[in-house]
């Protein structure tokens, strides 16, 4: 269970799911990012969703990861959900402009970043592991 002294632990440990899932399901169904973005540039519904979802997911992670200037692994938590929520603002204010600018960086290499994705979630998952393993 997660307590002030391994919250960024547990943050990272789920960054690192969300980023080995995201890669594999690229790998699975190659085109799948592609599509989903194309998706989300078709739809102001789905561009609002992911905006209020991105505020609000990352509002939360910047306000109660416990911040520690240390800790390099809190920074860099704390940077990311700054990130995600400025991400959200951009989408919603720029939402055309943000969302083919994020297909460019994409391009057609798309099972480069999905192998990218995947083991950086490994490598992640394994971080976050060792930090919970060392607060135990």
């Amino acid at each position: 269970m997660a307590n002030a002294d391994n919250l960024t632990a547990w943050i990272t440990f789920f960054f690192g799911l969300y980023a080995f899932a995201a890669g594999l399901g690229e790998l699975r169904q190659p085109g799948f990012w592609a599509d989903m973005l194309s998706d989300v540039k078709r739809s102001k519904a789905l561009q609002f969703l992911i905006g209020i979802v991105l505020l609000a997911l990352g509002a939360t992670i910047f306000l109660v990861n416990p911040f520690n200037p240390a800790d390099w692994l809190s920074i860099l938590i704390t940077v990311i959900g700054f990130w995600m929520f400025l991400e959200g603002l951009l989408i919603f204010a720029f939402g055309d402009w943000f969302l083919n600018f994020a297909g460019k960086m994409m391009g057609s290499g798309l099972r480069i970043w999905a192998i990218f994705s995947l083991v950086l979630g490994i490598l992640i998952i394994f971080v976050a592991l060792w930090r919970l393993q060392a607060l135990t």
